[in-house]
């Protein structure tokens, strides 16, 4: 039997992981939001029987199957997680686990208190791009693997879209740039070259999305900007969305700006609220990039570069071996062996990468393996939830070594 899934927040996310668990075959039981226009569209996509303006009402009912679907806020991903696993649900957990770390050592000890799933969001390792890249890397492709260099390029209108005017523009209100972008990275990086890291370095900060660097006579708006000077920006809210809608573009992200997505809706919002502001008005305070270095104790090396100044496209990676060097970028694979030559292979899969392409068939990956392991009680189907937890520790200790600016000893060993 299909299991049945309450879902946690109606946005793009809880959106998307709907999508595909409805298609798959699950029954959608339950959802909570406080928006009445997102429950209406889970309503009307997915017959859901049950809707709560606020998720704390769902721990009031009873059961409403199997699983929850965790896609709220990242500041209450910690609440919701111990509540919903006490209260007897298993867990699809939208990355992060939480903000802070005594937060996720608090879901830790009430999923090992509890024995429910939990499945973290790192959608990186559910797409058929990891899985051909990890076969080579099995099968000895480079030999033994000694060092990984890893790109997250964000793209510049993305960071513009979530980072300097979206949900995670303020750390105080979402999470650290690191952890909300790219705690998935260093798990990709753990997924690619498992170890234990014995020190951490990080570096890097908010240098370009400042008040400095507004361009004179600059509008507090862009839809309000001299035409030669928003004409000029890469940044404008009227190009990245409005120009997006007059192409037919409908969903992400111009569906996190406006709901529904109308003419009419985002030019109210652009007019009104933070999609349409100056992004140099100083409201934002995340790192626009970020290098992560790790030294393993067995002396091999990784590094990760998070770049919001970037053109848009798939992570790219290059695996260094014994035997040869690997480079990935989303569709091809490069595998050069020392002194026999290049062999490239072609996996047809989507390039592009973002939440527009589903994450290069990941969420679909994630949400397929979730199912799976529920209705075979099978939990070794989805990632183990102690290298999540490892990924995000290492992610805070970057941070710790960013702002105090040295180098992390890594003490605790990997769980």
């Amino acid at each position: 039997m299909a299991p049945s899934l309450v879902f946690l927040g109606a946005g793009n996310r809880g959106m998307a992981y709907a999508h595909h668990a409805h298609a798959l075959g699950a029954r959608i039981a339950g959802v909570a939001d406080p928006r009445p226009e997102r429950l209406q569209a889970f309503r009307e996509a997915f017959s859901v029987e049950r809707t709560f303006a606020d998720w704390r009402e769902v721990l009031e009912a009873p059961l409403l199957g199997e699983a929850a679907v965790i896609a709220l806020p990242d500041r209450l991903h910690a609440e919701a997680a111990v509540a919903l696993v006490e209260k007897g649900y298993h867990l699809l957990l939208e990355k992060p686990i939480a903000p802070t770390w005594a937060e996720v050592e608090r879901v830790a000890q009430a999923k090992e208190r509890t024995g429910r799933l939990v499945a973290v969001a790192h959608v990186l390792r559910y797409t058929p791009y990891a899985r051909a890249l990890k076969g080579l890397l099995r099968e000895g492709a480079v030999g033994e693997v000694v060092s990984v260099q890893h790109l997250e390029p964000v793209g510049h209108w993305h960071y513009a879209h979530s980072f300097v005017r979206g949900n995670w523009r303020r750390e105080e209100e979402s999470s650290p740039f690191l952890l909300a972008k790219s705690v998935h990275d260093l798990d990709w990086l753990l997924f690619v070259m498992p170890g234990e890291v014995r020190r951490v370095a990080s570096f890097g900060g908010l240098f370009h999305f400042r008040p400095e660097n507004r361009p004179p006579k600059a509008a507090s708006r862009c839809l309000e900007c001299p035409e030669e000077v928003e004409r000029n920006c890469p940044f404008s809210a009227r190009r990245i969305y409005l120009e997006a809608y007059e192409k037919g573009e409908r969903g992400w992200p111009l569906d996190v700006v406006a709901y529904p997505v109308t003419w009419e809706n985002l030019v109210k919002a652009l007019a009104e609220g933070p999609y349409g502001e100056c992004v140099y008005l100083g409201k934002n305070d995340v790192a626009d990039h970020q290098v992560v270095m790790l030294e393993y104790r067995d002396g091999r090396t990784a590094s990760l570069h998070v770049e919001g100044l970037s053109r848009m496209r798939f992570r790219e990676t290059r695996v260094f071996g014994t035997r040869g060097e690997l480079f990935g970028d989303g569709r091809y694979l490069r595998l050069y062996r020392f002194g026999e030559g290049e062999r490239i292979y072609d996996l047809g899969t989507e390039r592009e990468g973002s939440i527009r392409s589903g994450h290069g068939g990941g969420d679909l990956g994630l949400v397929r393996a979730f199912l799976e392991a529920l209705t075979q009680e099978d939990e070794s189907l989805v990632e183990p939830f102690s290298e999540a937890v490892w990924a995000h520790r290492l992610t805070f200790l970057a941070e710790e070594a960013r702002r105090e600016g040295r180098v992390v000893q890594v003490d605790n060993p990997l769980p």
